[in-house]
């Protein structure tokens, strides 16, 4: 079994510091960290979309999800959280730009709370913090015309 499937058996997450904000991710879905590479832009119309890099030979899109959950572009970043976003069923990499430390975390999962957005799959209780979860597919799927009003949400908890 290997260690990624141990974390997931185990209800193990992964802690992101996005901006002054920390939150959550199935270890399941996390397949690495990676340090930062040559982003490669190009012209597109892809909501959050900020380029793609190249890791282990595939082609990765980049994902800036800073505007949605900080109101903010990411800028910097120290290095690449690698992801799995699903299409049709077959797992396909994504990256994440962070500039904040990652830590492996357990914990009880609790229901997102009312009014959350639709982004984030409950609530991780952690050293009496509570952490959005998040769900990668719906974050990156999630309009950029919602952004601002999240952002705000973010704002107020």
């Amino acid at each position: 079994m290997s260690s990624l499937s141990v974390n997931a058996a185990s209800g193990s997450f992964v802690l992101l510091q996005v901006g002054n904000r920390r939150f959550a991710l199935s270890a399941a879905n996390v397949a690495e960290l990676a340090p930062p590479v040559r982003l490669h832009a190009f012209p597109h119309e892809s909501a959050l979309v900020i380029g793609v890099i190249v890791r282990r030979g595939r082609i990765v899109p980049v994902y800036d999800v800073a505007p949605i959950l900080i109101g903010r572009p990411s800028g910097t970043h120290r290095f690449y959280l690698i992801a799995s976003r699903f299409f049709d069923g077959v797992p396909e990499p994504s990256a994440i730009p962070l500039h904040g430390e990652c830590e492996l975390a357990n914990g009880e999962v609790a229901p997102a709370g009312p009014g959350s957005p639709s982004y984030v799959s409950g609530n991780l209780s952690v050293a009496d913090q509570q952490i959005p979860v998040l769900d990668l597919e719906a974050l990156v799927t999630n309009s950029a015309a919602t952004g601002a009003r999240d952002a705000a949400f973010w704002s107020k908890s």
